[in-house]
């Protein structure tokens, strides 16, 4: 929290210390008062008392006194929260390199978790989803009907051909709109050997405030090769980690389905929200006048003031 005025907290938290002082210098003096003019049963009654009404009466106007010094001090907080009408396209690796098993079960079916951040986005976010291997192809426009979502995903094409993911970012960019919260969540092993060169394509879509959210699928210590050919499956953290930092997006890496529906229902809410600033000056005012008005609410109920 932060505060537009912070000289304004600083002097409602000395008239709050000034005001306890003299409450309890006034209640020292009443006390005194009437012990000289009192018993011996009067005496021990009134040191049994674990608590002055009239001292808790002074901490609750202290407290409001302080409040009202925060209210005026103009206090502030950065919050997140959710985007109305945010829009995420989901860019889906079916690459050959996607039928390795080095990913429990395998990569393409670990990948299928896509299901976990559609179920994740609240209701009103559009989804679209994107496959790419040698090229790049849209699967489901953007749509808030979570069903239609859901469906798409079963119309994913199996792994097969090279992997263009550049081409990926450039199809998902088309997919979004010109403005408002827009991000593209992609999820491949980050080796890319076709089309466009991805670090420029993130580059362009960071400048035009399009976060990029990387989900690396795969293994560099396996020893397995890719099902058909003599290639090792492996993955490209690096390159995964820059496309997301050109687009002020995150990098999380996935072992196995699990893991990856766990990144996936995460980023369902981090790329649906934003942060902004809130003004909390009216609600600490609000707190402070009530305790204020009920504290002395109390003092004239009980007959004294602090």
């Amino acid at each position: 929290m932060s505060f537009a005025h912070p000289l304004w907290l600083v002097l409602g938290v000395v008239l709050a210390l000034a005001f306890l002082a003299a409450a309890h210098a006034a209640s020292r003096r009443a006390s005194a008062s009437a012990l000289a003019y009192s018993d011996l049963a009067f005496f021990e009654s009134a040191t049994k008392q674990r608590m002055d009404p009239a001292l808790a009466i002074a901490l609750a106007c202290a407290l409001g006194i302080a409040a009202l010094g925060a209210a005026l001090a103009g206090p502030r907080f950065f919050a997140s929260v959710p985007v109305r009408g945010g829009a995420v396209v989901l860019c889906v690796d079916t690459s050959g390199s996607m039928r390795a098993t080095d990913v429990d079960p395998t990569r393409a079916a670990a990948a299928a978790a896509v299901r976990a951040f559609v179920d994740g986005v609240p209701d009103g976010t559009r989804v679209a989803i994107v496959a790419f291997s040698s090229g790049a192809g849209l699967v489901q426009p953007l749509t808030d009907d979570k069903d239609a979502a859901r469906d798409a995903i079963g119309r994913i094409p199996p792994p097969n051909g090279g992997t263009a993911i550049g081409d990926a970012l450039a199809t998902a960019a088309r997919a979004l709109p010109q403005s408002g919260k827009r991000a593209i969540v992609l999820i491949t092993d980050g080796v890319n050997n076709l089309g466009v060169d991805p670090q420029g394509v993130a580059q362009q879509l960071g400048a035009n405030g399009i976060e990029i959210d990387t989900v690396g699928i795969g293994t560099n210590d396996s020893g397995q090769l890719v099902p058909g050919t003599n290639v090792a499956a492996t993955i490209d953290e690096d390159a995964l980690r820059q496309l997301a930092s050109s687009a002020h997006g995150a990098y999380a890496r996935a072992n196995d389905a699990g893991t990856l529906r766990a990144h996936l229902a995460a980023l369902a809410n981090s790329t649906t929200t934003e942060k902004k600033r809130v003004d909390a000056a009216l609600p600490v005012a609000l707190a402070g006048g009530v305790v204020l008005v009920l504290a002395l609410g109390g003092a004239m109920l009980a007959g004294r003031f602090p």
